[in-house]
This record gives structure tokens, C-alpha cells and sequence, in this order.
């Protein structure tokens, strides 16, 4: 099991309140042994001017995934920073909802490496991404 810290889904969606996070709709919905899930409309806020879903806003789903259940993984007196993100899109979404999973690849003590897939609600893959962090000292 890789998460160290014991946290509530709604302290983390407390977390999002006055980020990029709450303009996009993001949202977490559950918490496994090993995995974090959220939600992304696929809207308005979203869109690119063609009427699918951004590739930035798959994107920001993802580092948004992985750097918090990164965060999830480290000592107290430590945090991630990320240092390398990639997503490729695989099929395009215009309305609905996509659901992001993230599941640790690697969570070591000065890096992680993170995988997301980001599905539609038919459960097509839509985007797939991985997010490698470096574990850092908080500042006091």
C-alpha cells in the first residue's frame, strides 16, 4: 500500500477550493490501497475551440491525479514537486464526463513515477499520461 497519509475525499476536494482545479470541475471520487480517481466535465471549460476536450485540461487532470496521490506517499516533513509530465490523446471526448485513475509506477524515496488513464464514461481510453515527481523537504 503506498499511501502513508489517511485522508478523506472531501479534505481533498477541500484542497481544490481557489485552484485551477475548481474552474475545470475537477473533481476526486474515490481512494483505493493503491489508486486515486477523479472527475473532469467535458464542457464548456474544457473545450477547445473545436469542441473537444483540451489536451492542457487532460492534462492539468493528470498532474492533478498524480502529484496528489504523490503527495499521499511521502513523510510529512516532505512534499512533490513535479519534474516531467506526457500525455498522449487517444480519442476525443465533446460532452459528458471523463474519470482520471492514477496508480503509482514507481514510488521511491526521491522520486515517484505515476500513470494516469483518463476515460470516457463508455470506459474508452481518452488520454494516457505519466508524471514523474521528485520528493522534496517542506520548508518550514
Amino acid at each position: 500500500m503506498p499511501f502513508r497519509r489517511q485522508v478523506t475525499l472531501d479534505q481533498l476536494n477541500a484542497l481544490s477550493r481557489n485552484t485551477l482545479m475548481e474552474p475545470l470541475g475537477i473533481v476526486f471520487t474515490e481512494l483505493g490501497a493503491d489508486y486515486l480517481r477523479a472527475t473532469m466535465p467535458v464542457d464548456a471549460r474544457t473545450h477547445q475551440p473545436y469542441g473537444l476536450l483540451h489536451g492542457g485540461a487532460s492534462a492539468a487532470l493528470a498532474e492533478t491525479l498524480g502529484s496528489t496521490a504523490a503527495g499521499l506517499c511521502v513523510e510529512e516533513d516532505e512534499g512533490v514537486v513535479g519534474i516531467e509530465i506526457n500525455a498522449n490523446h487517444l480519442r476525443g471526448a465533446r460532452e459528458g464526463v471523463v474519470t482520471g485513475t492514477a496508480r503509482p509506477l514507481h514510488v521511491g524515496r526521491s522520486t515517484q513515477v505515476w500513470e494516469m488513464k483518463i476515460e470516457n464514461a463508455a470506459g474508452d481510453l481518452v488520454c494516457i499520461s505519466r508524471l514523474t515527481l521528485a520528493v522534496i523537504r517542506r520548508r518550514t
